[in-house]
């Protein structure tokens, strides 16, 4: 094995993903190892799209939006697939804003009444 690729099981730990996860990634597109026999080894290139694939779930980003944004490079190029990232971004930035929203309107709501539980609790001791 060569130092530039890595094999399924070295590409599970790099990741720290299942198989089952590096499978499905294969199976739905997002990753193309070079096969050799039953074995799978993965370059460059596909190191940089985990990484990127990673990065994106991260942030929330479904994985059908991530196998197209990648697609985008390869047909159209950087600066359409940069464009495509910063409108991603802004759709993913105002959905993360009304989650926060709700969260936050969540959390004062429980620790409101956390707040009056504790003090009946207290005021019947």
């Amino acid at each position: 094995m060569t130092e530039d690729r890595l094999s399924f099981k070295e590409m599970c730990a790099a990741f720290e993903v299942t198989p089952r996860t590096l499978r499905y990634y294969e199976y739905i597109e997002l990753l193309q190892p070079d096969r050799e026999g039953r074995s799978r080894f993965y370059g460059a290139r596909e190191r940089a799209r985990m990484k990127l694939i990673m990065r994106g779930r991260k942030f929330g980003f479904q994985l059908e939006e991530i196998r197209q944004w990648l697609l985008i490079y390869e047909d159209e190029g950087t600066e359409a697939q940069m464009q495509a990232w910063v409108d991603m971004a802004d759709r993913q930035l105002k959905e993360l804003a009304e989650q926060r929203e709700q969260l936050n309107e969540a959390f004062a709501e429980l620790t409101d009444l956390r707040q009056k539980v504790a003090k009946e609790l207290k005021a019947n001791a």
